[in-house]
């Protein structure tokens, strides 16, 4: 996995963000999910990408659903297996993330991997594999007509997939994505939030690939205005993916409110959801481990949290989303652009950030 982050992140800097974070600030604090990356990058050929893969139950060499709940607040994107998560309230198998044209290579990886590790279910079982593969859009810096992404790429990740820190920034999936046209990409933080008497986790990871500089607010200071150099972009033409993860026992239903609080946590950095952006999200849950429905017992029964004192989860999800994407924007670096040719995505300059916050 994980290719430790050793860049300083946004809390290093004295950025005041608030909440109760876990031990690694990160969705692997989450029991459980792992997460790996393959990383493409060859700038004599203007290739800049890769693939982010999540494992929400990732020691386990047996399918076991997850509870999940999915919400788009603008459509401009593709996450695949959305439609049966819907109508079901779980899914089976990994979260991948790559660009936009590779989906379809990473969806066939995935779905080896899942045959693969699963082996013994789907050699006896009448099984089918639908993994999670969403993507952004990275053609700015990154040869994205080219394919590059291979299906061996896809199960790399998940192979590499472990628990631990998670690296940020130009990494996996996000290596060639741009976050208010500073250089972005991949970025996580997580929560901890006490109910009934239980400590539980709430984390987000994202691929940050939105916003045009004038809206970028941190924690309320207006950054876009603050460093207008560099622009790249007259208009959205991004998206961004959140995933989000619980050890809390939810309900489909209530995952799928909670998903779509992400949409304040993406609003709280200044996108109000651009028409070209896809921004595109999904909460799912590691508690209540069950065995596949369809071996399942007839009559189950499942704690669940009460949909009535959900309000610190909901808080909890803004406040780790926020963080997320500006940890992906701390650790940027400067990348020439691929298209058009001869400029450059700035990455944000770490030293004027943190004088804004210390005036």
């Amino acid at each position: 996995m994980t290719e430790t982050a050793k860049k300083a992140r946004a809390r290093d800097l004295g950025l005041p963000f608030s909440g109760v974070t876990g031990p690694l600030n990160a969705i692997t604090d989450v029991p459980g999910v792992h997460v790996g990356f393959s990383t493409l990058t060859d700038p004599t050929r203007g290739i800049r990408t890769g693939v982010t893969a999540i494992v929400p139950r990732g020691s386990q060499t047996e399918p076991r659903p997850v509870w999940a709940g999915q919400y788009a607040l603008n459509g401009n994107g593709e996450m695949t297996g959305t439609h049966w998560i819907n109508d079901a309230g779980y899914f089976t198998g990994p979260i991948c993330i790559t660009n936009t044209h590779s989906v379809g290579m990473v969806h066939h990886g995935a779905t080896a991997w899942m045959i693969d590790t699963y082996a013994d279910y789907f050699r006896e079982e009448h099984a089918w594999a639908m993994p999670v593969v969403a993507e952004t859009y990275d053609g700015v810096l990154n040869d994205i007509n080219g394919q590059h992404v291979t299906a061996d790429h896809a199960i790399a990740a998940l192979r590499g997939a472990s628990a631990g820190p998670v690296a940020e920034g130009s990494i996996g999936g996000g290596n060639g994505m741009i976050c208010y046209e500073f250089k972005g990409g991949t970025g996580t933080s997580s929560r901890l939030v006490k109910l009934g008497g239980t400590t539980y986790t709430v984390a987000a990871l994202v691929q940050a690939n939105h916003g045009i500089r004038p809206w970028l607010n941190i924690l309320g200071r207006p950054v876009g205005l603050i460093m207008p150099e560099g622009r790249l972009l007259e208009q959205e033409t991004g998206s961004i993916i959140v995933i989000l993860a619980t050890d809390a026992p939810l309900s489909g239903l209530s995952l799928r409110q909670t998903a779509k609080r992400a949409a304040i946590g993406v609003g709280r950095g200044g996108s109000p959801g651009g028409n070209n952006s896809g921004d595109i999200f999904l909460a799912f849950s590691v508690a209540n481990d069950r065995p596949m429905p369809q071996l399942d017992a007839a009559i189950i029964a499942r704690p669940e949290i009460n949909g009535e004192l959900l309000d610190p989860f909901y808080l909890a999800v803004v406040e780790s989303i926020e963080e997320a994407v500006v940890n992906a924007i701390v650790a940027g670096e400067d990348v020439p652009t691929v298209k058009p040719k001869g400029m450059v995505c700035r990455g944000i300059d770490i030293d004027l950030l943190t004088a804004i916050f210390q005036r």
